[in-house]
């Protein structure tokens, strides 16, 4: 999941190890897995887990586990592959899938799918994002809803007795909250970055909108129709009575949004569940206790504003000459002990057997997804999304002028020969 769609912290670390990833390729018996940095930090346990399952059951193997960055992981796989060097297991966000099925860069997993615990319980929007033309491409790893995260005292505080039913009510809420906070230096209310298009695009769904729509055998852009900029019109009210002018142009990964809450200088945050793993910063303030999660409310009282559910799926490049072990490399990582594990950190499991009642996953009632286009990571990768809330956000542009523009560009990247 490109939750998205999601790195944690560690980034220098993270980078040494990521410069080793043009030479990481299998040898002897040692099976190469890229994981990204998620997993390194949230959930190290679980990863160990597999390892030792695994050794367990292939003596003379050994796993070499190197974290990726979300930001550079797909030129560091592109590289492998033109050099003929490719891990044996990669983790993909699952907007990332389509563009390497179609290439022929995975393995087909079809013929292995009996392997995987709860197969057939899947998630349907990640096992779709792991399969292209009826075959089966990756294994779905885990998902992940968008929640809100928020510290209780603070709402106390402003005698805030009852969560929030409408987003009407949750702005109200947030602007009474930034006018009792005032005097903390670089307050927010709710911190956004506002570059980070998975927040935006959820007003955009809330209103009946959408990215892109297929009609008559092209893509044609959608973010500028009428439902589509009611959307965004609320996403800039809403951000304008939220923040300052000052993160119009931040995608919240420089900060990183946990970061700003740990140090006190917001009252709630919009991500991921796991975000809760972070929300105290050594030798500061503990908000532990007073952290709390509720579903982000849709403009439609009592129901819950649409939500990406991102995620991430596991493949096997087309390379490896070990996918039988890869195979079951990925098995002992998805298993049910292993899906249970993750759900524990705050992620939604990847099979419907497994979902319980958590506000995570109670988020995932209403979710959007991305175009399931082959050029979609070129979209993406070509921050066609971010520019357009920079500047609308930060004035430069009127919110109809910047969502003309990214209807245009997304049409183009679109319906480029693939």
């Amino acid at each position: 999941m490109r939750f998205r769609f999601l790195t944690l912290l560690c980034t220098a670390l993270a980078l040494s190890l990521g410069v080793a990833a043009s030479a990481s390729a299998s040898t002897g018996n040692t099976l190469t897995v890229w994981l990204q940095v998620d997993a390194q930090n949230g959930w190290p346990g679980v990863v160990a887990a597999a390892n030792n399952a695994f050794e367990s059951s292939h003596p003379g193997w050994t796993v070499n586990v190197v974290y990726q960055q979300w930001s550079n992981h797909l030129a560091n796989f592109d590289a492998t592959i033109a050099g003929n060097d490719t891990p044996d297991v990669i983790e993909m966000g699952n907007t990332e899938m389509t563009k390497y099925m179609a290439s022929g860069a995975f393995a087909n997993l079809g013929p292995y799918k009996s392997q995987f615990a709860n197969s057939s319980h899947w998630l349907a929007g990640l096992q779709a994002s792991a399969t292209y033309q009826h075959h089966l491409y990756g294994v779905p790893y885990y998902a992940g809803s968008r929640v809100v995260t928020y510290r209780s005292d603070l709402f106390r505080k402003a005698h805030i007795r009852t969560l929030p039913r409408s987003l009407a009510q949750f702005e109200a809420d947030m602007i009474k909250i930034g006018k009792m906070e005032k005097h903390v230096k670089g307050f927010s209310p709710m911190y956004v970055g506002g570059e980070d298009w998975y927040t935006a695009l959820g007003f955009v769904f809330d209103y009946g909108g959408q990215i892109a729509a297929y009609k008559h055998g092209r893509w044609v852009g959608e973010l500028d129709s009428k439902n589509s900029l009611r959307g965004l019109d609320a996403f800039k009210t809403f951000f304008d009575d939220t923040q300052a002018k000052s993160t119009a142009k931040l995608d919240g990964t420089n900060p990183y949004p946990y970061t700003v809450y740990s140090q006190g200088k917001t009252a709630v945050l919009y991500g991921p569940a796991w975000y809760t793993c972070c929300t105290t910063a050594k030798g500061g303030p503990n908000y532990t206790k007073v952290t709390k999660q509720f579903v982000m409310p849709s403009h439609i009282p009592g129901k819950p504003m649409p939500g990406f559910l991102g995620g991430s799926d596991l493949a096997v490049p087309a390379q490896s000459p070990n996918r039988a072990e890869a195979v079951a490399w990925i098995a002992d990582f998805t298993s049910t002990a292993s899906e249970k594990a993750l759900a524990a950190k705050g992620n939604i499991p990847n099979a419907t057997n497994l979902l319980s009642h958590s506000v995570n996953d109670q988020a995932a009632e209403r979710s959007w997804f991305v175009p399931q286009a082959v050029n979609w990571v070129n979209v993406e990768n070509g921050n066609i999304l971010k520019t357009m809330l920079g500047a609308f956000l930060s004035g430069q542009l009127t919110v109809k002028q910047a969502a003309t523009i990214a209807s245009q560009n997304i049409a183009y990247t679109l319906n480029q020969p693939s």
